[in-house]
């Protein structure tokens, strides 16, 4: 029986216990193509052979640069493993100087990438870095195709050579350098160790109820640890997974695939909820009157009961008649889903829940494996507007000033090449975290913010910017929002409109304005609609936290603009410097 000390040993232990004909499944020419088990190990066993004929050694860097997941991913990943090199996976979303920085920083000797955009940008900066070769999983004109390796592996006499590598390989050896998308800065590559990723794999995989033989659908970027991590506990637990075409398709994926569980970050919430509630709007009569009727009852659902039998008998009805659609849209069979990177809008948590698609918020970071906290439907191990409890043998704490600081096996060997920064996010065995929070009576983690977001007026008083940007976002007319003021006189914040959503508003209103996002930018009427739910969010703050003023900005923000990272987090300095002329606008008329 395999003992599972290494993420290579994943795999092989699905192989001795419970085989899967669908073991990983990716969609080519419009068809679902499934890699059983043992084609899996065969084809990493193969690559690994490879590798090794191509003089890869102990601790060589191999990069993986994907556009969506894919099956090709994970032969890659575990081939590389069991060499004794590391993997260096890389978000496809950021620059080639990006590129050619972490290509440098981490000595990458080989690069698979996925497809003709990423080749491309890997070209421009190739020859400044130490490549000796680039193997793209598409078939592309002038790049050699990583099938090739397998016709190079094919012989199998260097197999005993595989075999001593992968005995050679311990627990504690490092198995992955990944570039954390920093909103500042040169990303800085986080060191983790084969036992920091496979403890957080078990003591995760106690809190989600999942069973052999399932189904989930993986769409978030496999570059990131949590959907890295929850892979190899896929794995683990013999669970089919599918791989999404884009998050363009997925609401198509969902309904072929009907998974049972799905990750997901708040952001990708918000904008499934948008969508639900823009056809609910489209409706007329009695149905309409239900829906809003459902909706407004689940913004006060609580778990376990807690509202009493009678908005229990209500809510049964409204999951029958408008929740149940809501299901379907999700392929049907979701039992939980389960949410990480960012904090959860706790109205969603509740409209959700009451719609029994409970969303599990997890808590983590690069650095810790990434699970810290993770929430279980189960034995009243859920609470919604926290982020669970802390999971077996990782010790949470509050420090004086609110940050949150843990130890654990998880945590990270420490910063790749720069060890003055790592020593400035550890006291002893304990990591900061950089966010801010609470541990409850009951010992729920609630995160606060982000202790370097809070920011001080030049009147000394403190702002948290995250929930007021929260409070903000739950307006449909607002996309993306941050609040700013450090060291000035007063809170004000910077609006990216919803344009899709206030382009289908000016039509039903009838109004003449102009539908370009700068018409909509600079319309008086738009800042005027937009001020009232200022109002709203207003007060429910003290006034030093009120914003007093705001811009509309007329670009979308997003990763290839530079606003976000690629796990949608705002790149707050890099929003100042976009928007200077507005800033000045606010504070220097």
């Amino acid at each position: 029986m395999t003992e599972i000390t290494r993420l290579f040993d994943f795999p092989y232990y699905q192989l001795e216990n419970h085989p899967l004909d669908n073991a990983l499944v990716t969609k080519h020419n419009n068809e679902w193509v499934n890699t059983s088990t043992k084609d899996y190990l065969d084809k990493a066993n193969a690559l690994s052979r490879a590798l090794l004929k191509l003089g890869v050694k102990k601790d060589d860097k191999i990069a993986v640069i994907s556009s969506t997941n894919r099956t090709e991913w994970h032969i890659v990943d575990i081939g590389t493993l069991q060499t004794g090199a590391q993997t260096i996976p890389i978000y496809p979303t950021i620059s080639s100087e990006d590129y050619e920085y972490i290509l440098n920083h981490s000595e990458s000797v080989y690069c698979f990438v996925s497809d003709k955009d990423v080749l491309e940008k890997i070209n421009k900066i190739k020859s400044k870095t130490k490549l000796k070769e680039v193997y793209s999983f598409d078939v592309i004109e002038g790049c050699k195709n990583y099938s090739e390796l397998f016709e190079l592996g094919k012989d199998k006499s260097n197999q005993n050579d595989v075999e001593a590598r992968k005995d050679a390989v311990s627990a504690s050896d490092l198995a992955t350098i990944i570039y954390t998308s920093g909103t500042t800065g040169k990303p800085k590559g986080v060191m983790l160790s084969h036992a920091n990723i496979v403890s957080n794999v078990f003591a995760v995989e106690k809190r989600f109820p999942l069973e052999r033989n399932q189904k989930i659908l993986s769409f978030l970027p496999i570059c990131h640890i949590f959907e890295r991590t929850f892979l190899y506990l896929c794995q683990y637990r013999c669970i089919s997974i599918h791989f999404a075409e884009s998050i363009d398709k997925i609401g198509d994926n969902l309904k072929e695939v009907k998974p049972n569980m799905i990750t997901v970050v708040p952001r990708l919430i918000e904008k499934v909820f948008d969508k639900i509630i823009a056809k609910g709007q489209d409706l007329s009569g009695i149905k309409k009157k239900l829906f809003f009727w459902a909706v407004d009852l689940g913004t006060r659902f609580e778990p376990y009961g807690q509202n009493g039998w009678w908005y229990e008998l209500k809510l049964a009805l409204a999951r029958k008649l408008i929740f149940s659609k809501w299901q379907e849209a999700l392929g049907g069979n979701i039992v939980f889903m389960a949410s990480g990177s960012a904090a959860l809008q706790p109205r969603l948590g509740h409209i959700f829940g009451a719609a029994d698609i409970p969303i599990m918020e997890c808590y983590g970071l690069t650095e810790t494996s990434p699970g810290v906290s993770v929430s279980d439907r189960r034995n009243k191990g859920w609470k919604i507007g926290y982020v669970g409890k802390a999971i077996d043998d990782v010790d949470v704490k509050i420090a004086e000033d609110g940050e949150i600081l843990c130890k654990g096996p998880n945590i990270m060997m420490g910063y790749y090449k720069d060890p003055e920064k790592t020593a400035e996010v550890m006291t002893g065995d304990y990591f900061h975290t950089g966010d801010k929070g609470e541990i409850d009576a009951d010992g729920f983690l609630k995160i606060t913010g982000r202790k370097k977001e809070m920011f001080k007026t030049s009147g000394g008083k403190y702002i948290v910017p995250t929930l007021l940007e929260n409070e903000l976002k739950q307006s449909r007319f607002i996309e993306q929002v941050m609040v700013i003021g450090e060291g000035e006189k007063m809170a004000a914040a910077l609006i990216q409109p919803n344009f899709d959503f206030i382009k289908d508003w000016i039509d039903k209103k009838q109004l003449t304005i102009g539908k370009s996002e700068i018409d909509i930018a600079n319309s008086d009427i738009i800042k005027d609609r937009i001020q009232k739910e200022m109002n709203i969010c207003n007060e429910k703050f003290g006034k030093w936290e009120q914003i007093k003023v705001f811009k509309l900005t007329p670009e979308v923000w997003s990763i290839d603009a530079g606003h976000l990272t690629p796990t949608l987090k705002m790149k707050r300095d890099t929003i100042k410097k976009m928007y200077l002329d507005l800033i000045e606008e606010i504070y220097r008329p």
